[in-house]
C-alpha cells in the first residue's frame, strides 16, 4: 500500500514507521498530537476514485496529512460506496491505534457523511456510525469530519 505526503513524496517506510518517526518528532517540538482518520471518494466516470487521509494534529499549530488513493471500476451505490470509505478509514484506524495507544495520542475516524437527513450519504449514517463505534473508535460526521470532507476530498476531487 503506497502512501504520499500532500506534497505528493511516496513514503518509503512503512506508514506505521512513519507515523512513529512523526509522533515523536513533533512531541519532542511540545506539541500535543490527535490524529484523525478519513476517506473520500468520488465517481469518475466508470471509475470511483478513493482517498484515504491519516491526519496529524498538533494541537492549535495546524497539521500534516499522509494520502494513500486507489481506484475500482467497480459499480456501486452511494450508500455502498460511504460503507466502503468507512471501512477503508477504519482498517487505517486499527493498522495505527496501537502505536497511538503506546503514545497516548487520542485517534477519530471520520466519514464523509452527511448528518442531515436531506443529503443522500444520509443513508449510510446509522451503519456507519454503528461499524465505528463497535470498533472502539470516536466517531465524526459532518460537517465536523474534516478529515474525510476536506483532507480527503482534496485528493479525489
Amino acid at each position: 500500500m503506497t502512501w504520499k505526503k500532500f506534497n505528493g513524496e511516496v513514503i518509503h517506510l512503512p506508514i506505521l514507521e512513519e507515523v512513529e518517526k512523526a509522533i515523536i518528532r513533533e512531541t519532542e517540538k511540545g506539541y500535543h498530537l490527535k490524529v484523525c482518520v478519513g476517506t473520500d471518494s468520488q465517481v469518475k466516470g466508470a471509475y470511483t476514485d478513493f482517498a484515504t487521509v491519516i491526519v496529524l494534529l498538533r494541537e492549535q499549530h495546524g497539521g500534516f496529512m499522509y494520502i494513500h488513493q486507489e481506484k475500482t471500476t467497480q459499480q456501486m451505490s452511494i450508500k455502498e460506496r460511504m460503507l466502503i470509505e468507512v471501512q477503508k478509514s477504519i482498517e487505517t484506524a486499527y493498522a495505527v491505534c496501537d502505536l497511538l495507544d503506546l503514545y497516548d495520542v487520542d485517534l477519530e475516524v471520520h466519514a464523509d457523511i452527511n448528518t442531515n437527513p436531506m443529503f443522500k450519504s444520509n443513508k449510510a449514517l446509522n451503519e456507519a456510525m454503528g461499524y465505528i463505534l463497535s470498533m472502539g473508535f470516536i466517531f465524526k460526521a459532518k460537517p465536523e469530519a474534516f478529515a474525510s470532507s476536506t483532507c480527503a476530498d482534496k485528493m479525489v476531487h
